[in-house]
């Protein structure tokens, strides 16, 4: 091949990842920089090109890299700007990949992070040879990408698909997005904490988590009181998992996916999650869909996961105008 390599950029709310890719989905070199000290754009944008040229120089230069994928929150792949994206430092509309391409004259594609966590799955991951399927990201909020047909569902504005954002309960808990009852506010790894500071408030039960302080309390500690048998913890992972269940049981009504794939930091509570999700979904299935959808964890590497979906992009990059 003459150009065996893309580039994956991951632009997290903490920490960009960047790393070259192969055709089989190895990441060959792999580096990152912080994005929370970079509050203006265009001194983010010198240390990021720095490292990428760092990456690309010791993989033979340029003339090996065919594109570069960028995986970003509010990334829009029809302009391939950020917009408005609540949890990074800059505001407004950045055509962040226009602004990469003019540094690295290298084409570039840009999508959101879900989104990309979707084309991952489909290029290297448990989505291979599947046409219709959802991923669920499960991390500090909960983001998804849809595949029907084969395609990425995208809509007519490039904002498709926002399903962390559908209301599982009226007037339920407040969103960062402005709305009440956001499935993201029950079943993020921010919505288990959220749980267990409710229910340790409102209940007298004994618990591990009593010991933590209440107002630092993470979906980690949770994992590890349910792990050791902890009554109250286990009850979380059931509830999240029961609303996670439910809500799955309407996104099959929608577009009847081979397989929801659920991706992200929460996965690693296992069957703790997978168990009530698969009961709940189930119970709350039509008739019609049931025994139908597959429940399966990512099978893509969590330390190369966020560079290798937002890599696959890099394969299809073209020159933008």
């Amino acid at each position: 091949m003459e150009k065996p390599y893309v580039l994956g950029v991951d632009i997290g709310g903490t920490n960009t990842v960047f790393g070259v890719v192969d055709a089989r989905g190895n990441v060959v070199v792999s580096a990152s920089i912080k994005t929370t000290t970079h509050n203006d754009v265009e001194l983010y944008l010198n240390d990021l090109t720095a490292g990428l040229n760092m990456l690309i120089e010791q993989v033979g230069g340029k003339d090996k890299i065919r594109g570069i994928g960028v995986g970003a929150p509010n990334g829009n792949y029809f302009t391939g700007s950020i917009e408005f994206a609540p949890n990074l430092p800059w505001k407004g509309v950045l055509p962040l990949a226009k602004m990469i391409q003019d540094r690295l004259g290298i084409p570039v594609a840009l999508t959101n992070d879900a989104n990309a966590a979707a084309i991952g799955e489909m290029t290297y991951g448990a989505a291979r040879g599947m046409k219709d399927f959802i991923v669920i990201t499960l991390g500090t909020g909960v983001g998804s990408g849809i595949v029907v047909g084969g395609q990425l569902v995208y809509g007519h504005d490039g904002f498709a698909g926002e399903l962390g954002h559908m209301i599982v309960r009226r007037n339920g808990r407040m969103c960062g997005c402005g709305r009440q009852g956001c499935l993201e506010t029950y079943t993020s790894a921010t919505g288990v904490a959220r749980t267990a500071r409710e229910y340790l408030t409102i209940r007298s039960d004994e618990s591990q988590l009593r010991a933590l302080d209440i107002d630092t309390i993470t979906s980690k500690d949770v994992f590890d009181a349910a792990t050791n048998g902890d009554a109250l913890a286990l009850e979380i992972f059931e509830s999240t998992g029961a609303i996670l269940g439910e809500a799955c049981a309407d996104f099959v009504t929608f577009s009847s996916p081979e397989a929801i794939i659920f991706f992200g930091g929460l996965t690693k509570a296992g069957d703790l999650l997978m168990n009530p999700i698969r009961h709940h979904m189930e119970k709350n299935l039509l008739n019609v869909y049931k025994g139908k959808t597959k429940l399966l964890f990512s099978q893509l590497k969590e330390s190369d996961a966020a560079v290798l979906g937002a890599s696959a992009l890099g394969w299809e990059a073209k020159e933008l105008e």
